[in-house]
């Protein structure tokens, strides 16, 4: 085979080659399986099991193809992945997959089962070689087999209790590391900067100085909370996750809610800024009271009384200081 220094088609890829490609899939496979097992095993024990016995899987068809190499071929497998081939199905970052929960990574495992499949059976389709088309097809089948191998693990790890108490880790792991930091980012970066953003309208009444200050002091609050979250808790004893994902959920939700009711006083009219500024943190704190009540299961009419209040008083303030 020649050397490969650029993506080929698949149509030029001979039944040895693509017996090659195929036993470099299946072992990327079980590699990615393998990193979604280890991933989950601290908090999803029994998915865990699952992606464990999916690698077993890819790994006995692996072996086969590389038992029907040796026959047809000999010992020296040519050097061929998918990315040297173009049009070749392609895999998500594993790191970019697991960041986005269980769910995402089982929906991403199914894709994956179903997506080899698909390539098989239309390359088998495109081939004119009677025993390509063979060799193609027995490869669509075996990740058929993959998929109900799948189904199979999956109901003998995953019980119905096993998947309901998943969720509910899910969910408190979803609220611990996002809903949770960001709300707090939000209810800092909205109220607490009312008082500094009013007191310069009222007092200047130059809407690009409110606007400035706003800026300032949002982009400000949002580094100092972002950093604040990220260093007050590794998470490993607390279980609240990465510190990097809440810092960033606190930062930014803290600079949001702080342009929120800046970004109004890009207009040069004082009065018209300031009436959309109302309005903004009018939607900014019933915002906060919905997040409560939603992700929270705080009371709604307790959550309305803490927040509107709060930040009445901080607007009040700012107001009363900036018209002195």
């Amino acid at each position: 085979m020649r050397f490969l220094t650029q993506r080929r088609k698949f149509s030029e890829l001979s039944e040895q080659e693509v017996l090659a490609l195929a036993i470099s899939s299946e072992e990327d496979d079980a590699r990615i399986y393998r990193q979604y097992a280890e991933g989950l095993r601290a908090e999803y024990p029994d998915s865990a099991k699952v992606f464990d016995g999916m690698a077993l899987e890819e790994d006995t068809h692996r072996q086969a193809l590389i038992d029907l190499h040796t026959k047809r071929f000999g010992d020296v497998i040519p050097l061929i992945r998918r990315e040297h081939v173009a049009g070749y199905y392609a895999r998500k970052p594993v790191w970019l997959v697991e960041n986005l929960g269980i769910e995402k990574i089982r929906v991403e495992a199914e894709a994956m089962e179903r997506d080899a499949e698909r390539f098989y059976v239309s390359a088998a389709k495109r081939s004119r070689d009677a025993d390509t088309r063979k060799l193609l097809g027995d490869l669509a089948a075996a990740e058929a087999g993959h998929q109900k191998a799948a189904g199979e693990l999956t109901a003998e790890h995953l019980d119905e209790d096993a998947l309901e108490s998943e969720a509910a880790q899910a969910k408190r792991q979803f609220l611990l590391t996002w809903v949770q930091p960001g709300l707090a980012g939000l209810m800092d970066g909205s109220v607490s900067t009312l008082a500094p953003i009013f007191a310069t309208a009222f007092a200047t009444q130059n809407t690009w100085t409110t606007f400035l200050v706003g800026l300032a002091a949002s982009v400000g609050a949002g580094i100092s909370m972002g950093f604040t979250e990220a260093a007050s808790d590794d998470g490993e004893l607390s279980g609240r996750g990465s510190p990097w994902k809440r810092g960033f959920a606190s930062g930014i939700m803290t600079t949001l809610g702080g342009l929120g009711h800046a970004l109004p006083y890009l207009i040069t009219d004082f009065w018209t800024a300031t009436f959309l500024a109302f309005i903004v943190v009018f939607v900014e704190l019933w915002a906060i009271v919905w997040i409560q009540n939603k992700f929270m299961d705080t009371p709604f009419l307790r959550a309305t009384f803490q927040v509107v209040l709060g930040g009445a008083l901080v607007f009040a303030a700012g107001a009363i200081i900036g018209g002195g």
